[in-house]
């Protein structure tokens, strides 16, 4: 299998939402990819210490090729977490895990913050107008998540650091995204969409 086909692979039934967030379930992806692959295997490469913070590696090595992905060991918002415990490592290998498969193209289109997988080339994040109305529906708990991540992604995008920005925007669902779209300035929105 090459990688026009793992992409087109849809994973809609196995993604797992907490808070609003979307994940691809480490478990179905692991079975998915032995199915495709039986001779896959992965690793965990030695974690990095960020001050306080920790980043776990995971290398996937499948159809015939290597893919590493890095995550750090974040709490349910999506906010790495000083000082983790042994649960929320493990959480974050497991996370990391699924990226790694995904880099190979099973489920990548979640991490770009697609509904369905694309039958043609991958594209940017598709630009988002803001609407009226776009923050009604969303949780006074769930709106202050989007008020901390357009922060978090204003930063990002304002330091011409745009990998962690799509992160975050991968990460919602288009209600979130529509909210979170009227929280930017101007400035950022266009960055972003160049970006």
């Amino acid at each position: 299998m090459n990688y026009s086909d793992l992409r087109k692979v849809n994973v809609n039934e196995h993604i797992e939402k907490k808070n609003g967030l979307s994940y691809l379930s480490w478990a179905w992806a692991v079975d998915q990819l032995l199915q495709l692959d039986n001779a896959a295997t992965w690793s965990y490469g030695e974690p990095t210490k960020f001050g306080e913070t920790l980043m776990v590696y995971c290398t996937v090595e499948a159809f015939g090729k290597k893919m590493t992905a890095q995550l750090p060991v974040m709490d349910y918002r999506n906010k790495a977490i000083p000082n983790p415990d042994a649960m929320s490592v493990n959480t974050a290998m497991q996370r990391c895990l699924a990226k790694a498969i995904a880099l190979h193209g099973i489920g990548l289109y979640i991490y770009s913050g697609e509904d369905v997988p694309e039958e043609d080339a991958v594209k940017k994040p598709e630009a988002v107008t803001p609407l009226a109305g776009a923050k009604d529906g969303i949780s006074k708990e769930d709106l202050d998540i989007l008020h901390e991540l357009a922060e978090s992604f204003t930063k990002y995008v304002g330091a011409g650091t745009l990998d962690p920005a799509k992160e975050i925007w991968a990460s919602l669902d288009n209600d979130q995204k529509a909210a979170l779209w009227t929280l930017l300035d101007s400035k950022t929105r266009s960055t972003f969409k160049k970006g």
